[in-house]
């Protein structure tokens, strides 16, 4: 009969340790469910609003700007830039800077 009563205190033991296995389980579980739900997941590329409006045309830079701009990457020199800033902005008055 003692060996019936000496294996008692294991029980609430074993169920502790099932009851955590299965906490951690769920966590893990709801932890993944999270992570790989598409609520959650970056849209791609192609859902994104687009940088155009359909109907509207574009919007062109101005000469001036594309002129920076070769500047900027090293196409033109310094002089040449001059050169060609004074020619636009003879051509179109100086308010189109």
């Amino acid at each position: 009969m003692f060996w019936c009563f000496h294996g008692l205190w294991l029980m609430p033991l074993l169920l502790v340790s099932r009851l955590f296995w299965l906490v951690l389980l769920a966590l893990l579980i709801c932890a993944l469910v999270r992570r790989f739900s598409s609520k959650n997941r970056p849209m791609p590329f192609y859902r994104h609003e687009p940088f155009y409006q359909p109907g509207v045309p574009p919007v062109q830079p101005s000469a001036m700007e594309i002129l920076r701009q070769r500047y900027a990457r090293g196409e033109i020199d310094a002089t040449t830039f001059d050169q060609m800033r004074e020619r636009l902005e003879s051509s179109s008055g100086p308010s189109q800077q």
